[in-house]
């Protein structure tokens, strides 16, 4: 397997797991209060799969066991809308072991597009459709003025975080934190802080 493929597995996982408790803070406040240990628990047997693959792996075979090992230990409503992310991923990259711009904005894309129909989420729902959609929309703007991966990567994640205070401002009309309408107003969005520490990993793990 592609070493830096490896490695950026690990780093979007760590970052996950590093921050459970704070996700599932975010989480407690208008939701189940368990995103951040689902998470945590579904990267812990990310990690079991990916590192028991070996080597030749193209991106698309990882991200495929990614989201199948997060749809199978996730619990609530991230573990089929991240495992749906990761496999609807996994097909611009199929058969690759290195990535072009292009194919990342369209894995980001494709991500999205599996998220939003398996959720039936749109944009302003206060959800991570709210942080992602906005992350590939300035990733594609950057790419197509003639910016780097790194530096689309870069615009792409600090969209995202301009999602995330978004999140503050609306209510929520998905899942459980819908029940308390008003209410939900002032918190933000857990799936849509741990959308934005995932991209930010990535980031991190190739600036270095």
């Amino acid at each position: 397997m592609n070493k830096s493929v490896y490695g950026v597995v690990h780093a979007v996982g760590d970052i996950i797991i590093q921050n459970k408790a704070y996700l599932s803070e975010l989480d407690q406040a208008i939701g189940d209060g368990d995103h951040g240990i689902n998470m945590a628990r579904g990267f812990e047997s990310v990690f079991i799969k990916v590192d028991g693959l070996g080597e030749g792996k193209d991106i698309g075979s990882v991200l495929k066991t990614i989201g199948m090992a997060l749809i199978s230990s996730v619990g609530g409503a991230s573990g089929p809308l991240y495992g749906t992310a990761f496999l609807r991923a996994a097909v611009p990259s199929q058969g690759k072991n290195q990535l072009e711009s292009e194919t990342v904005g369209q894995m980001l894309l494709a991500a999205i597009n599996g998220i939003k129909e398996r959720g039936k989420a749109t944009r302003g729902e206060k959800t991570m459709i709210d942080a992602l959609e906005p992350a590939y929309e300035a990733f594609e703007s950057a790419r197509l003025s003639g910016k780097t991966t790194i530096e689309s990567l870069e615009i792409a994640c600090e969209a995202a975080k301009k999602g995330i205070e978004y999140t503050k401002t609306i209510i929520a009309t998905k899942g459980r934190a819908s029940y308390l309408g008003e209410r939900s107003i002032g918190h933000q969005d857990a799936g849509a802080t741990s959308s934005h520490l995932m991209l930010k990993a990535i980031l991190d793990y190739y600036k270095e």
